[in-house]
């Protein structure tokens, strides 16, 4: 049986030690700010959302929520967006996704200023992350590095294959895997032999968002699996991308679904909204 990788007490942990600088500082200086904008009505966001207003509540950082009708212009959203970028009680802006058709993701993303960009999906941010520039970091490919060094798990040298290609998880984690010296395999769904290439992996990361994508015959054993996928069963229980009854068997390290990298990713967003404050001019 492989060791459970405890996302939720690493987050918790993430989250004391925040919590203690932000009670150290001065009482005559402006607590950190984070605003999230959440556009329609969309039941797992709301509940997202709550889980991280629930956190700056524990840490002390001041929240802001925008609640916005699904029929809102871009417009709106773009000026909402350009008084928060130049309000000081403000340090971080999440911009909730996915955003309804008729409105530009892209273009909504952008106009966030980069140094208030706690979620790291600007140009000017991926960039920064392409160069290995210090700054902000994506918070769940950040949340699954920093998993595996708490857990004393070797990066430098082993073979990561990554199981999704996305903007927000795929891409951006291979930058980073890449940086700590690790050999990156980056696999989609148009890849040949996906599951030749994912057993030789001594990291494997799913980050698909199907239900039993992994299955035990995929894995190496003593492998480590790191399960990012979000999805809902026949019953409405939320599961990963992993087989996780059997795939446990044979892995070495394993990550739940949930309390594994869903903490963290909150626990991740707290971080770089503190790191946006601390380092603001």
């Amino acid at each position: 049986m492989g060791i459970i990788i405890d996302g939720k007490k690493i987050s918790e942990e993430i989250k004391n030690n925040l919590r203690k600088k932000i009670l150290s500082i001065k009482k005559d200086k402006m607590k950190p700010g984070l605003a999230v904008l959440i556009v329609g009505d969309d039941p797992a966001s709301k509940i997202y959302v709550k889980a991280k207003k629930k956190s700056c509540e524990y840490i002390g950082i001041n929240s802001f929520e925008f609640n916005l009708s699904k029929e809102i212009s871009e417009e709106k959203i773009l000026e909402i967006i350009d008084k928060l970028n130049t309000d000081e009680k403000v340090d971080g802006i999440l911009v909730q996704l996915p955003l309804p058709k008729h409105i530009n993701q892209e273009t909504v993303i952008n106009r966030i200023i980069p140094n208030k960009d706690v979620d790291c999906f600007t140009k000017v941010n991926i960039g920064n992350l392409f160069y290995g520039f210090d700054g902000l970091k994506p918070c769940t490919p950040n949340g699954c590095i920093q998993l595996l060094k708490r857990y004393n798990i070797e990066i430098s040298g082993k073979f990561c294959v990554i199981v999704g290609r996305s903007n927000i998880v795929g891409k951006p984690l291979s930058i980073m895997l890449t940086k700590n010296d690790a050999t990156v395999c980056l696999v989609h769904s148009k890849t040949l032999n996906l599951k030749e290439i994912c057993k030789t992996a001594d990291i494997l990361i799913s980050a698909v968002g199907k239900r039993n994508m992994i299955t035990a015959d995929m894995v190496k054993q003593g492998s480590v699996v790191i399960d990012v996928g979000i999805n809902r069963d026949e019953d409405g229980y939320v599961t990963g991308d992993v087989d996780y009854k059997n795939v446990e068997k044979i892995a070495g390290y394993i990550t739940p679904v949930p309390g594994g990298i869903g903490p963290m990713t909150i626990a991740m967003l707290m971080e770089n909204t503190v790191y946006s404050y601390l380092n603001k001019k």
